[in-house]
């Protein structure tokens, strides 16, 4: 038998038990009279007292490191302050971008977005249809740079067309945008507030392949991060 595990036992509470049963066997052969089982149970009660005092001690040993335990814990968390931007590499990029979309609510910005994205119906279904459909988004304004205008009419606003929901899609802002950054930007149904998903154009962000950058690497900006002001400047600075 394991040495640890026969340590464990409650020694003082198995003899205790054996001690009463022989008392009561001795005394049903008439051996002991009732003053010997008395002083006998008298014997067992304080001992199962000295164990109960016993165990209580531990209880409450354990009790204290326990909350001790609980308030590190606290401490650590209260410590960490929560992401401002999470990377969102290639394995999980589909599935974070659906999430996002699927989760907005409000008015939404598309800043610089690249249409050849949604130049195939599969894609445009898994880019931009989840936003269309999603109840909870009441304007879709896209700030986009003007060599894409042709894009614009031939490839994507059909699409657009038989989803019917043309109201929500505001006609496009053409700019010149000589700009890297390319982003996603609106209130968040899970946090109530602003969140962004936000791109780079160029290595190592995109991957290039024969006909056009796709994104390898997207960013979430959360709530309340200090980015989101910028982005929003960003948007506000770009001429006519």
């Amino acid at each position: 038998m394991n040495r640890q595990k026969f340590l464990k036992y409650e020694w003082d509470a198995i003899a205790g038990i054996i001690a009463a049963v022989i008392a009561i066997i001795l005394h049903l052969l008439h051996i002991v009279d009732e003053h010997t089982i008395l002083l006998i149970l008298l014997a067992l009660v304080g001992l199962l007292f000295i164990n109960f005092l016993r165990h209580a001690e531990k209880n409450e040993v354990t009790a204290g490191k326990v909350a001790q335990t609980a308030h590190r814990i606290a401490s650590i968390q209260a410590a960490i302050a929560p992401s401002d931007v999470i990377l969102v590499g290639p394995r999980h990029l589909r599935a974070a971008h659906e999430h996002f979309l699927l989760n907005l609510s409000g008015e939404t910005l598309w800043f610089n977005v690249c249409l050849s994205m949604y130049r195939t119906q599969a894609l445009f279904d898994a880019l931009l249809k989840p936003v269309l459909e999603n109840t909870k988004v009441t304007s879709i304004q896209f700030v986009l740079d003007k060599a894409q205008q042709q894009t614009w009419q031939q490839t994507v606003v059909p699409m657009i067309a038989a989803c019917n929901t043309t109201a929500k899609i505001r006609e496009p802002l053409w700019r010149d945008l000589n700009n890297p950054v390319s982003f996603i930007l609106g209130d968040s149904q899970l946090s109530g507030e602003t969140e962004a998903l936000l791109s780079f154009w160029g290595a190592p962000f995109m991957a290039q392949t024969v006909e056009h950058e796709i994104p390898r690497y997207i960013f979430h900006v959360q709530r309340r991060s200090e980015l989101l002001p910028h982005l929003e400047e960003l948007v506000r600075m770009v001429p006519e």
